[in-house]
């Protein structure tokens, strides 16, 4: 996988023979990354061996290579750290929302794929059908139970995030809006879970719909980002105003709104994808 930042990472199941070499660890307590402080950035821990850390291990994943700038690649792995044990000097448990935009953005981006990876691995240790323990595969991402057969995934959660523009005599506007969970003053896009049985476009005109009670037309598929909160695929739509006035879903949405683009509240941080979209508005439609 090469991506738009200049780093290659090539996931893998199994390490290399000769995996002997420093390699970053993406430890977690619980969903908290064990890093150490740099400067007001911060980075993994890296070691050449899980033992070196001073740090009891529960179980730990090779998660592939990561290669900057043409350097050597670096192997990486997944672990989950007993909980109750004492953190060695100079080493903290943070939460990867607290983490963002202090770690460097290809950690941060694994340490997203490593977190799912843990919290699976902690939570499929037994078959779900007949309960008898698992074993993983040596050549892919997957647990069989040796009993029954039954074989599971790292499991993703789609979702549809989407921009839904207006043409008025004023000139275009962009729905945003504001869950109640939002920070006060933060506006976003609309987003939701795909149902089964359910496509990206039924999902985005249900979800609309449910969220602020208007119709849409001419939904476009734009872009993606894994979003590991906790184990989300954002599938980033586009999307133009059919009619309808606002009802809005009072258990999620506190307000919404149509914004000019040289008028908007307060936004998502830049790196996410609805804040990718928002400026895709703005860019078009300035």
């Amino acid at each position: 996988m090469t991506t738009p930042t200049g780093y290659t990472f090539h996931s893998a199941v199994t390490p290399p023979a000769d995996a002997n070499t420093p390699a970053y660890w993406f430890v977690f307590q619980e969903n908290n990354l064990l890093v150490r402080a740099n400067g007001d950035g911060a980075t993994v821990l890296q070691s050449t061996a899980p033992d070196n850390m001073e740090l009891p291990l529960l179980r730990r994943n090779y998660l592939g290579s990561l290669t900057l700038d043409g350097q050597a690649p670096v192997l990486c792995y997944a672990a989950e750290a007993d909980g109750r044990a004492p953190l060695p000097h100079g080493i903290s448990a943070e939460g990867l929302r607290q983490l963002y935009g202090r770690l460097p953005d290809p950690l941060f981006q694994i340490a997203g794929r490593a977190v799912q990876i843990v919290d699976w691995d902690r939570t499929h240790q037994f078959c779900g059908r007949c309960g008898t323990p698992v074993e993983s595969q040596p050549t892919e991402r997957a647990k069989k139970c040796p009993a029954c057969g039954l074989t599971n995934f790292p499991r993703l959660s789609p979702a549809i995030i989407i921009a839904i523009v207006r043409h008025t005599q004023e000139g275009p506007r962009l729905l945003l809006a504001r869950n109640h969970r939002f920070p006060q003053g933060r506006y976003s896009i609309l987003a939701g879970f795909v149902e089964p049985g359910e496509s990206l476009e039924e999902c985005a005109h249900r979800e609309v719909m449910e969220e602020v009670g208007i119709a849409i037309r001419n939904v476009k598929y734009i872009a993606s980002q894994p979003w590991p909160f906790p184990n989300s695929l954002m599938l980033g739509f586009t999307a133009e105003y059919a009619g309808g006035d606002f009802a809005l879903e009072e258990a999620e949405i506190a307000e919404a709104g149509w914004f000019a683009p040289d008028a908007l509240p307060g936004l998502p941080p830049p790196p996410s994808i609805a804040r990718r979209l928002i400026d895709w508005f703005v860019d078009t439609y300035h």
